[in-house]
């Protein structure tokens, strides 16, 4: 008669209170860590700003802080990730044999999923900074302006609202100059503080195009040479919608509206449909597409009458992190860097 093959209950115990003694411990190093890291002196976004130019790695704070350390160390050696509970109990979650990103939203799905709504506006003001130009351009020529309508919509802020950092569309303007200079392109980003400004007029956030729109012209009569007028946004939509992984790269995916209540929109139909196709060739999946808008209850004109080469793109979601939306920004660059070039080569 053989032995009977029983699992030893001893054994078993140890391994419990050896997970919870490795947990206690986790805990303790994160939280002694993030409140050190709490106390530490804030950086500010225009610093953060250079930083990341710099290194070109808009995830270095992140990444280095104590707890992700920590947490990169004990997944290493022993598998397991304390920033996603299920793999304790070595719960995985489901991923199919190609690790495909998910289709590619429909244009009646871009049409049901972006938002014309701009009424939580006094919200954003609470999470959201204006941000200085930390490197302001001295150029006489310039022939890209960048700005933003709604320049307080914000990206997602884990990892970096403990500095003090409120990544938003005004910092993705700020990069984007930053690519577009590197490469030749002559750009300037519109600073002004466009919340004061509604302030001074004593307008709501539902005039933000009527205030860009006296900003846009004040820059025509400075600045002759301008011939591409970007108001950079952010969506909206959730960030299965607004994500993409291209190349074990995720990005922040853009989508262009123009608006068509004027009589003059199809340059602007024209020039976005251009831009679209180019992305779509160079970063597939990258651009949900281009939107048009008309009708009640939306902008429909976004001061795309006052230049053929006029163009609104949504960068990203409210959940995107400022990591993806680097990444997308230097893709966008590469895009309109092609798509100018085409214009005048």
């Amino acid at each position: 008669m053989g032995k009977m093959n029983l699992k030893n209950p001893k054994k078993k115990k140890f391994k419990i209170r050896y997970l919870l003694y490795l947990t206690i411990i986790y805990l303790s190093f994160a939280f002694t860590f993030y409140y050190g890291f709490k106390d530490k002196e804030i950086i500010s976004n225009e610093e953060f700003i250079s930083m990341i130019l710099k290194s070109n790695n808009p995830n270095m704070l992140s990444e280095y802080q104590a707890p992700n350390v920590i947490n990169s160390t004990v997944k290493f050696f022993l598998n397991l990730d304390f920033s996603n509970p299920s793999s304790l109990l070595n719960i995985h979650q489901f991923k199919n044999k190609n690790n495909e990103t998910k289709e590619v939203p429909t244009e009646e799905t871009i049409t049901i999923e972006h938002n014309d709504d701009y009424s939580n506006m006094e919200e954003l003001e609470e999470i959201s900074k204006y941000i200085e130009d930390p490197n302001p351009v001295d150029t006489d020529n310039p022939i890209i302006y960048i700005y933003n309508s709604h320049q307080l919509e914000n990206y997602d802020s884990a990892n970096l609202e403990i500095y003090g950092i409120t990544p938003n569309v005004l910092m993705a303007s700020y990069i984007l100059k930053e690519k577009l200079n590197d490469k030749g392109l002559s750009t300037i980003v519109e600073d002004t503080d466009m919340t004061e400004f509604l302030r001074i007029n004593n307008w709501d956030h539902s005039s933000s195009y009527k205030a860009s729109r006296l900003l846009i012209l004040d820059k025509q009569s400075k600045y002759s040479s301008l011939k591409y007028f970007i108001d950079i946004h952010r969506d909206s939509v959730t960030k299965d919608v607004s994500t993409i992984t291209i190349n074990d790269k995720k990005y922040a995916r853009i989508l262009f509206v123009v608006g068509l209540d004027h009589d003059n929109y199809q340059p602007n139909l024209d020039v976005a449909n251009a831009i679209n196709d180019i992305a779509n060739k160079s970063y597939s999946g990258l651009s949900r597409g281009v939107l048009t808008k008309t009708g009640l209850n939306v902008d429909g004109v976004y001061n795309q009458d006052l230049s053929p080469n006029s163009i609104l793109i949504e960068v990203g979601g409210y959940e995107n992190n400022i990591e993806e939306v680097f990444n997308t920004i230097e893709a966008l660059s590469d895009i309109l860097y092609k798509y100018i070039g085409d214009q005048n080569g």
